[in-house]
């Protein structure tokens, strides 16, 4: 097919913090050098900020050099944190205080803000706008388009109107190519070109693997009397046992509102387990409930993380783009927090980028001069300090991985001379079903604790019906000829959302996809023990719309 095509110097694929910051730095860094320069940002959700999902707790630190004035510009933070508490949960209704002298630095939130990153980033899209960039909410970045010599041209917005059978709808339109002299993938955790991309050149060879946790958030309206506005509370321990790890939280924000969350790392070996129900019986300790009591829920939401650090940290650059922010795993999960360092990357790569623009070459190079610039910064500095944190919890559990991270963060700063390194596969980690005990969960009370379909609903989530369906199984038999007798198809519980269902009638199972009811968090493409899910992007537009997440 003949298609329409654009030119620009830049294309950045997701308007998240990477991919805006990348966007408003070009423009700023291009208008020093007195360089006329072009940008577009596209981005899947029907608007910026849709599909943008975070605890958050953010470190101003990027921000600051970003737009030194951003609070007379008027960014979107409001709530300054006034204090941590973080508990370890020993049972259902027992928890202890850790005193802060025993919590690791890393954990300690003075000078952060208490934010929506959804709000940021659509803030963020108003300063890029500005200064220039082009940005087109609502279109999905399907395929990655290469130069005869393997270099990337652009990309492919994915086409509009096909239906279901594969068929052109009235409402067909085709999608259009994006050239650029250079490609910025800054799609998120697991995007699914930045996986194409990895495996095309190799970007991973010699790291340990990613290794990711499913974070599952709501949020809250609570009694006035109940909300401390700027407060942080983590906890750790339960409900995650047995092997399950992870940790949960809880923000103050303004209006008397706070979110609540839990993040359950995707190593877990139990098949039986159900994040979503874990999230649901976690909010009924008494160390959360008593915040969440005569409350409201009002939105909900969920996210796969990169949390493996610098070791899983994927080789950045290729010939004619990078990766930046969570698609190569910038994330600093010894604070739970990415938003500053992949704002940081993209700022980085900007700086090369028009630094590389100035030469006037014609033929996009790789911009490996990259890795030196990213090796003197201080996001490399954080994550090496940082880089034992995830895999001393994985190796050692909870209680020692945290001594073992006190010791690393608060003695040696973070630079223990041991290097720590977690090898294993989270999708490989589950054992057989036939292995494990069923996890019998609860029944929601409609109080504190819900349904998935309900808590679908609340994420505002929406996608044409007849469309190709965009969770694609490599092999259709899979489900019920090898998960299922495995692991009792994991895939009906690990997905926060009701996507898969095993359906039984007159004694015959059938594998459903309800991709309608996907939120986008890539658990599936992730966990899936045989790795025979492979997600890629769904209508632009589609998907949740999350407010204020």
């Amino acid at each position: 097919m003949e298609r329409e095509s654009m030119e620009f110097d830049v294309v950045i694929v997701g308007a998240g913090p990477a991919g805006l910051s990348a966007a408003c730095r070009l423009m700023q860094a291009a208008k020093e050098k007195e360089q006329e320069i072009t940008v577009c940002v596209v981005e899947k959700g029907s608007e910026v900020g849709a599909h943008i999902l975070s605890g958050a707790v953010f470190e101003p630190k990027a921000l600051d050099e970003l737009f030194p004035n951003w609070k007379e510009l008027g960014a979107p933070l409001k709530t300054e944190v006034t204090g941590d508490d973080i508990f370890l949960l020993g049972s259902e209704t027992k928890g202890t205080k850790v005193p802060n002298m025993f919590v690791p630095k890393t954990m300690h939130n003075e000078g952060n803000y208490i934010i929506s990153l959804g709000n940021l980033c659509r803030w963020l899209a108003e300063q890029a706008e500005n200064l220039g960039v082009e940005i087109f909410p609502g279109f999905a970045a399907a395929e990655t388009l290469y130069h005869e010599d393997g270099a990337v041209k652009g990309i492919l917005i994915g086409d509009m109107g096909i239906s279901e059978a594969g068929e052109e709808k009235d409402s067909y339109m085709p999608g259009m190519e994006l050239h650029a002299k250079y490609t910025l993938f800054a799609e998120g955790c697991r995007g699914h070109l930045g996986k194409e991309l990895q495996e095309r050149f190799n970007l991973n060879e010699g790291k340990s693997p990613q290794h990711y946790g499913i974070g599952i958030k709501e949020l809250w309206t609570i009694p006035a009397e109940q909300h401390e506005e700027g407060k942080v509370v983590h906890t750790g321990g339960w409900p995650l046992v047995d092997g399950a790890t992870g940790g949960g939280f809880l923000y103050h924000i303004e209006d008397n509102q706070v979110v609540c969350g839990l993040i359950i790392d995707l190593n877990y070996s139990n098949p039986y387990l159900s994040p979503f129900d874990e999230m649901q019986r976690y909010k009924h300790h008494p160390e959360i409930s008593k915040y969440l009591t005569g409350g409201t829920r009002i939105s909900y939401g969920a996210r796969a993380i990169a949390k493996g650090g610098l070791n899983s940290l994927s080789k950045m650059t290729f010939a004619g783009g990078m990766l930046i922010g969570c698609d190569a795993g910038t994330l600093n999960f010894a604070k739970i927090k990415g938003s500053h360092t992949a704002m940081k990357s993209g700022m980085l790569a900007a700086d090369v980028i028009v630094e590389e623009l100035a030469k006037g070459d014609e033929a996009a190079a790789e911009l490996s001069q990259y890795a030196e610039v990213f090796k003197e910064s201080w996001l490399y500095d954080e994550l090496y300090r940082s880089r034992n944190f995830g895999p001393a919890m994985h190796k050692f559990g909870t209680t020692l991985g945290g001594a073992f991270n006190f010791v690393d963060q608060n003695i040696f700063g973070g630079k223990l001379p041991v290097n720590l390194k977690d090898d294993s596969l989270d999708h490989a980690s589950l054992k057989l079903a036939s292995e494990c005990q069923e996890i019998a969960y609860p029944k929601p009370d409609g109080k504190l604790s819900f349904d998935k379909l309900s808590s679908v609903f609340l994420s505002n989530t929406n996608h044409e019906e007849d469309q190709r369906c965009h969770l694609q199984l490599k092999d259709g038999a899979i489900p019920l000829t090898v998960n299922m007798e495995k692991w009792a198809e994991p895939a009906q519980r690990y997905c926060p959302a009701g996507v898969y269902e095993i359906l039984e009638d007159n004694g015959e199972k059938t594998f459903q996809i309800n991709s309608q009811n996907c939120v986008h968090c890539k658990t599936c493409d992730i966990k899936d023990p045989s790795q025979n899910i492979t997600w890629v992007t769904p209508e632009g537009g589609g998907g949740p719309n999350y407010p204020n997440m």
